[in-house]
């Protein structure tokens, strides 16, 4: 096969456009820091890359949720400890009032002062966060309590089957009974239902008087791991919380009332005291996990980004080292082929 000058100088430019191919993607390469910068460079690379990525951000998500999770426990910690402190001002209250040293006067003060404080209780059972009430289970648009309806007493004898989806029931210990229009009978937890009209030993009140929802507010934390970050409101501002202070207010204005009156309501308020206790140190459990979930989320975190560096990012020197030799083999093939098509015919015609 006879080699022409043409050949010579198309194979020259053919192997110069090359070299300049091979010098572009290590500078791109350098420029970005990635080894594939489009699929077609390695597609094997860039689909492991999908996954590490989707993994990577999955788990930055997550850590997204657990700020969510935070806000929800630190606010509802510190509504139960501010709701504690509360309480045992009102005990110590009732201690002081208890003593039959204490005039009608001094009495009617402290009364004065445990309905301040009671409000400031439901104040505290109506906190919101993020706009939402993190008291009313996974009903956060309504409010949880209503002092006007918790006081305002309900003729059970006025409820019917056309109305009684306006009122809850509750029982002497407290349980909550709803309204189920399937049944056309209010339902408790047990299973117990009471038919309309109502009789027995209930109490009726209108709905949103206190929470009835007690449904968690669950987060998802990690794959296939939800958190409830939330209280049930009924083991804390139940009807038997707010009714019980506002008995002891009452108690306490009423001029017939000894010391031994006022004494007997310490241990109901030793009680409520000690579901609060029971609250907080449950929600504390779960915060501990909360924070073993962080620690966890945080590990999983440096392991993706480390295998996803691993399989995206160049080894900055080799590339360097490369694109050094590289430009060096360029410069070498550049100089042969000026040689190489500098020579025509022209040049043979002296």
């Amino acid at each position: 096969m006879r080699v022409t000058q043409s050949m010579l100088s198309n194979n020259s430019l053919r192997h110069i456009q090359n070299s300049f191919r091979s010098m572009g993607k290590l500078e791109e390469q350098l420029t970005t820091g990635k080894k594939v910068n489009r699929p077609s460079d390695d597609p094997v690379v860039a689909m492991k890359g999908m996954r590490y990525r989707s993994q990577v951000v999955e788990v930055e998500q997550f850590q997204r949720n657990l700020s969510e999770v935070y806000n929800w426990m630190d606010n509802a910690d510190a509504a139960l400890d501010e709701v504690n402190s509360v309480m045992q001002r009102v005990r110590e209250l009732t201690v002081k009032a208890s003593n039959d040293s204490y005039e009608e006067k001094q009495r009617q003060a402290i009364a004065s002062e445990l309905k301040q404080l009671r409000v400031h209780l439901e104040s505290i059972a109506n906190t919101k966060v993020n706009n939402k009430y993190i008291f009313n289970g996974s009903d956060t648009s309504g409010k949880p309590v209503d002092l006007a309806k918790v006081d305002e007493t309900v003729d059970l004898g006025t409820i019917e089957a056309g109305n009684a989806g306006n009122y809850s029931l509750f029982t002497e210990a407290g349980e909550q009974l709803l309204w189920n229009e399937f049944k056309a009978a209010y339902i408790g937890k047990d299973g117990t239902e009471v038919n309309v009209p109502v009789t027995g030993d209930y109490i009726a009140k209108e709905i949103g008087a206190v929470a009835v929802n007690s449904n968690n507010v669950d987060i998802e934390v990690s794959k296939g791991v939800h958190l409830n970050v939330n209280i049930k409101p009924q083991n804390v501002f139940s009807l038997d919380f707010f009714s019980d202070l506002k008995d002891l207010i009452d108690k306490m204005e009423s001029p017939e009332s000894s010391g031994e009156d006022l004494n007997k309501f310490l241990g109901t308020l030793d009680g409520h005291i000690d579901k609060i206790i029971s609250e907080r140190a449950e929600l504390g459990a779960r915060y501990n996990r909360v924070e073993m979930v962080e620690s966890r989320l945080m590990s999983q975190e440096i392991i993706a980004k480390q295998t996803m560096s691993e399989n995206e990012d160049i080894d900055a020197e080799k590339v360097i080292i490369d694109l050094t030799s590289q430009e060096t083999l360029h410069r070498a093939a550049l100089a042969v082929g000026a040689k190489i098509i500098q020579p025509s015919l022209i040049d043979f015609l002296r």
